[in-house]
C-alpha cells in the first residue's frame, strides 16, 4: 500500500477541528437563544404571579372588611337659650294645646270608690292599667272593703291580682294597708297627703292620684311618662320624681295640677312614646324643643299613635262617657 502524504492528512485534521469548533458555536448559539427566550418570558411570569398575588390579597381584605355603619340617626337640634319668662308662657300654652287635643282626660284606673282606686293605683305598678282594669273587677267582687282584705288570706289574694305581676309584694302591701284603714282610720280612705304615705306601700305618686281623683285635691302625677315628657317639654332637668314635682309645681297653677297630669300621661302613651315618639304626627310639636328625636315624617308617625288616636280600644273597661275610643275588653277566661 501506498502511504498517504504527510500533508493530506494535516489538511484533514484541520478541517475536522473546524468543523467541530462550528458545532459548538453553533450549540453556544442555540444555547443562548434558549436563554434569551427564557430571560424574556421571565418577566412576564412574574408580572402575572404578581398580579395574582394582588387580586387575592385584595379578596382577603374584602373578607376581613367590617360591613359599613348604618348612617347614624340625625339628632334633634341643640334647644336655644330660653329665658325663666319665655319657658312658663311656652309651658302653658302646651298645656293648653293638650287641654284641646284631650278634652277627655281622665284617670285610667276603673274605680266606683276612694278604697277601689287606691288598690288600683298600688296594682299599677310594673304593669299597664288596662291589665289592672282587667283584675280588678273579680277582686272586688270578693273583697270590696277595706276589712274583707285584711282578712283575706295571703295566698288567696295573690292568686285573685297575680295578673299584675309581682304579686306576692303587691300582696303584702294590700294586706298592710287595708289593715292600717280598719284600724287607724276608721275603715276610710284618709283625705290628706300626710296620711296616705303612711300607708304600706303608698307613695307621692299613687296619694296624688288618690287626692286628685277620689277627692278634687289638687296634685301632680309624676309616673314614668310624666317625667320624660317634662324633661322634653323642657321644664325640669330633674330625674328624680319629688324633684320634678316640685319644679312643675312652679311652673303651673295648683288649680291645673291634676288635669294636667292626666293631659301629659295621655299624651305620653299614645304620642310621645319613650323609644320611638311620633313627631311627626305630634299637634304641639312647634312648641317642643325635643322636636326631632322621634318619626318626622307624618305618615310614618302617624302609624306610631296608640290607643284611641291610633283606631285601638282604650285601658279602661268603663270609660267616661265622653270618651271617644273604644272600651278595652275584659280579660280572656284562662
Amino acid at each position: 500500500m501506498k502511504e498517504t502524504p504527510p500533508a493530506t492528512s494535516a489538511a484533514a485534521k484541520s478541517t475536522a477541528k473546524k468543523a467541530a469548533k462550528s458545532a459548538k458555536a453553533a450549540k453556544t448559539v442555540k444555547s443562548a437563544k434558549t436563554a434569551e427566550k427564557a430571560v424574556a418570558k421571565a418577566p412576564a411570569a412574574k408580572k402575572t404571579a404578581a398580579a395574582a398575588k394582588k387580586a387575592a390579597a385584595k379578596k382577603a381584605v374584602a373578607r376581613k372588611a367590617p360591613a359599613k355603619k348604618a348612617a347614624p340617626a340625625k339628632k334633634a337640634p341643640a334647644r336655644k337659650p330660653e329665658s325663666r319668662v319665655a319657658m312658663v308662657r311656652r309651658a302653658r300654652r302646651i298645656n293648653r294645646e293638650l287641654a284641646e287635643l284631650y278634652p277627655y282626660a281622665h284617670p285610667e284606673l276603673d274605680f266606683t270608690n276612694p278604697f277601689e282606686l287606691l288598690v288600683a293605683t298600688v296594682l299599677s305598678a310594673q304593669t299597664t292599667d288596662l291589665r289592672v282594669n282587667q283584675t280588678t273587677p273579680r277582686l272586688f267582687a270578693v273583697c270590696p272593703t277595706p276589712e274583707d282584705m285584711a282578712a283575706m288570706e295571703p295566698e288567696r289574694l295573690e292568686e285573685l291580682i297575680r295578673p299584675t305581676g309581682f304579686f306576692r309584694a303587691k300582696t303584702k302591701s294590700l294586706l298592710g294597708l287595708s289593715a292600717a284603714l280598719r284600724d287607724r282610720f276608721g275603715g276610710e280612705v284618709p283625705g290628706r297627703l300626710e296620711d296616705l304615705v303612711t300607708l304600706p306601700g303608698v307613695g307621692r305618686k299613687t296619694a296624688n292620684v288618690v287626692l286628685g281623683n277620689a277627692f278634687g285635691v289638687p296634685g301632680i302625677t309624676v309616673d314614668t311618662h310624666f317625667g320624660r315628657l317634662a324633661r322634653r317639654f323642657g321644664w325640669t332637668t330633674a330625674e328624680d320624681a319629688e324633684k320634678v314635682e316640685a319644679d312643675v309645681a312652679e311652673i303651673f297653677p295648683k288649680s291645673e295640677w291634676t288635669m294636667l297630669s292626666h293631659r301629659v300621661v295621655f299624651h305620653g302613651r299614645r304620642v310621645c312614646h319613650s323609644r320611638k315618639p311620633a313627631c311627626g304626627a305630634c299637634a304641639i310639636a312647634p312648641l317642643c324643643p325635643a322636636y326631632g328625636e322621634g318619626e318626622t315624617d307624618p305618615e310614618k308617625a302617624k302609624k306610631l299613635l296608640k290607643y284611641e288616636l291610633g283606631g285601638q280600644p282604650g285601658q279602661r273597661l268603663k270609660p267616661p262617657a265622653d270618651y271617644p275610643g273604644q272600651p278595652a275588653p275584659p280579660m280572656a277566661a284562662p
